[in-house]
């Protein structure tokens, strides 16, 4: 792959990862309810995601979604409540202490935030989309299509997890002001709200099948 097509790439990337999104409001979330040092575990997990998600396009699924309505459907419904889901749950949940630790038998483990954020990643039909409309303009047809794949996935997956950090690290210098209980209540509530909104949006995103 030609440097200039892998850096016209990273150009794209960087405004797709950067837009606040599913992932970006996970991290910032986790962030306050468990400390941006515990963070990393559902950040990774959305990165897992991500290749997932890759990989089902490569595989067909993004082709199998832009012509079958019923699939696509099906995807968005599901992507749609998990953020619902996580939405109602946020904006339900307790003020926490932001030097909160997590424990075993804490509702935040390490292997349920890492599920969490594999979740979201895998269940919103734009990244799907995204990969299948993306990766075609960046990839040459031949027998190294595996190893650009690859190569772009990780570029993006990067990216993607640099633009939580640099989230995460904006909402900590903040960390005094979400101290009070009130404000970390008003977090809660704001947060959970903005879930619930991304997910409704996913109900109005529309196919060429549709």
């Amino acid at each position: 792959m030609p440097l200039s097509t892998w850096l016209l790439f990273c150009s794209v990337a960087l405004l797709a990862t950067f837009s606040p999104g599913p992932g970006v409001l996970l991290a910032i979330s986790n962030s306050v309810a468990v400390g941006p040092r515990h963070t990393v575990f559902s950040s990774l997990g959305n990165g897992v995601g991500l290749f997932i998600v890759s990989g089902a396009a490569t595989a067909g699924m993004g082709a199998l979604l832009a012509v079958s309505a019923s699939a696509f459907l099906a995807v968005k419904l599901v992507g749609a409540g998990y953020l619902v889901y996580l939405g109602i749950r946020q904006w339900r949940s307790a003020p926490m202490r932001l030097d909160a630790t997590v424990r075993p038998g804490q509702p935040h483990t390490p292997g349920k935030l890492f599920l969490q954020g594999l979740g979201v990643a895998v269940t919103n039909p734009k990244a799907i989309l995204f990969f299948t409309a993306l990766f075609p303009q960046f990839l040459t047809p031949g027998p190294g299509l595996f190893t650009q794949t690859l190569l772009l996935t990780a570029t993006f997956t990067a990216l993607a997890l640099v633009s939580h950090a640099c989230y995460v690290g904006l909402f900590r210098s903040l960390r005094r002001v979400l101290t009070a209980p009130r404000h970390l209540r008003l977090f809660n509530r704001v947060s959970g709200g903005l879930f619930v909104l991304l997910g409704l949006s996913l109900l109005k995103l529309r196919n060429r099948a549709a």
